[in-house]
């Protein structure tokens, strides 16, 4: 990734939804299965039937209940308004049936890009893991620029090799950032803890890269500066725990989980709207 100083820090696109800014593409471009995440089968490239004219959910306010489960944990890392405001320079696939195709095959692309730019900038918060800064702010430079590509460009780019190298960068920042925490750390990378009782479990530090966690009970759990990439957190009990510090959380992952007011979260998350008081 050569011709990028190594001090250079890109302004980043939002790097969370902003759906006002956005032609519903996550409700038009991605196909969803029926299951217990989704009510309905729909294909790639075909609108949900709940989307309204104006690009607006019609049942937004109770996807839960109608069983769109799924659409309330999904994240975009704020690719929707990317495709839609800047690759396509605010012409919509409604008004631009043109552009649909392309516009459709570009936004799941930028979704991975963008998912990247999160993660590699919360490596870059990190003191502990100033040995790869500069290499994370190179690669930081690299995927910003690609996400200002043309929709041809995004179509054609090579993102599982961006992410293998990226990977690399964010298993290092795990490991110096969890060599932080005094005494031996517990792997559970991709694990199957479906349902595991972790109540009151002390995690800090631990690798959950991947772990599945579906259901499981993590009430009062202490998982400060344990790796959370990938982790899989459907239905699990976070009430009571502690996320603060924690490394490579994401709004999806609270959203997909249950938790309470007591939840310590990490800042620049929010608090899911269907947690208890």
């Amino acid at each position: 990734m050569g011709g990028v100083s190594s001090t250079a820090r890109p302004a980043l696109p939002l790097l969370h939804a902003d759906c006002e800014n956005c032609f519903a593409l996550c409700c038009v471009a991605l196909p969803f299965a029926k299951s217990a995440d989704f009510a309905v089968d729909k294909s790639a490239g075909t609108p949900c039937s709940n989307l309204r004219q104006d690009f607006r959910c019609g049942i937004h306010a109770g996807l839960r209940d109608r069983g769109f489960s799924g659409c309330t944990v999904f994240d975009c890392f704020g690719a929707g308004q990317q495709i839609s405001q800047v690759t396509f320079g605010g012409r919509d696939w409604r008004t631009h049936p043109g552009t649909a195709r392309a516009m459709f095959e570009a936004f799941p692309v930028m979704r991975q890009l963008h998912e990247l730019l999160f993660y590699v900038d919360q490596a870059l918060a990190h003191p502990a893991a100033r040995p790869v800064h500069a290499q994370l702010r190179r690669a930081l430079a690299e995927t910003e620029e690609l996400t200002r590509a043309d929709a041809a460009t995004l179509a054609a780019a090579d993102v599982p090799a961006l992410r293998a190298q990226i990977n690399t960068l964010l298993l290092r920042t795990s490991e110096l950032v969890r060599a932080k925490v005094p005494g031996r750390k517990k792997n559970h990378r991709g694990a199957d803890l479906m349902g595991a009782r972790l109540a009151g479990a002390d995690l800090r530090g631990a690798n959950l890269r991947g772990a599945y966690l579906i259901a499981a009970d993590l009430t009062r759990a202490d998982l400060r500066t344990a790796d959370l990439i990938g982790a899989d957190f459907r239905d699990a009990d976070l009430s009571g725990a502690d996320l603060t510090g924690s490394i490579f959380c994401t709004q999806a992952q609270l959203n997909a989980a249950r938790g309470s007011a007591a939840t310590r979260i990490p800042p620049g998350l929010t608090r899911p709207a269907h947690w208890t008081a």
